[in-house]
């Protein structure tokens, strides 16, 4: 199951896979300048629950600095909830400590204040709101606040559970395990892997 697969889209799981394969040995950035945070923010307007208007969003590159900071919280909180196994090979060789990880993810949800509410959409089902009870908050600090509440609420649900690194050649992705064999994060993951594992098996003896 690929990060933007799954049934119940997770803002946390959408920005840890901001960093993936770029197809030619290396990693990609969708979020390496204003114009991707931008791209990103207003693709996923959904998912923002109303705190953030992110229809409306601009980013700066103070914004992409304040918004890859807690990308690298969440990354180093998910290699933590892998943990025996491996994680993503993208920067495990970098991680910073889950201390401060914790402390980025705590900071930036609590720099913006919210209250539940409830809505009931006629001829629809009630479902729960989160809304800034003041004024409208700076969208820098809301963005953040979002994404780390995202990753409090994936990290404390059963979803977390099911987190895994897909360990591939070449892939850097985390996803949610759907069914009891799956190792990879996608067919194509799948299928590269078994090739791999049959050219170790049949490639010729190096010579001495």
């Amino acid at each position: 199951m690929d990060v933007g697969e799954t049934a119940e889209r997770c803002l946390a799981l959408e920005l840890a896979g901001t960093i993936r394969h770029d197809g030619n040995g290396g990693v990609a950035d969708d979020l390496s300048g204003p114009q991707g945070l931008t791209a990103w923010v207003r693709g996923r307007a959904g998912l923002f629950d109303g705190v953030v208007d992110a229809r409306g969003f601009t980013a700066d590159e103070q914004a992409v600095s304040a918004v890859v900071s807690v990308r690298e919280a969440v990354r180093a909180l998910f290699a933590r909830a892998v943990s025996p196994t491996l994680p993503s090979k993208a920067d495990a060789h970098r991680l910073i400590s889950c201390d401060d990880a914790l402390e980025r993810i705590n900071t930036a949800a609590r720099r913006v204040p919210t209250s539940p509410q409830l809505a009931w959409p006629t001829e629809a089902l009630p479902f729960l709101q989160t809304v800034s009870p003041h004024a409208p908050p700076d969208p820098q600090l809301a963005l953040c606040a979002a994404l780390a509440r995202s990753a409090i609420d994936f990290l404390t649900g059963p979803q977390c559970k099911q987190l895994r690194a897909c360990t591939a050649p070449r892939c850097v992705r985390y996803f949610l395990k759907g069914h009891a064999r799956q190792e990879f994060c996608k067919p194509s993951c799948s299928n590269r892997a078994r090739a791999a594992r049959h050219y170790q098996r049949h490639r010729p003896p190096s010579s001495p």
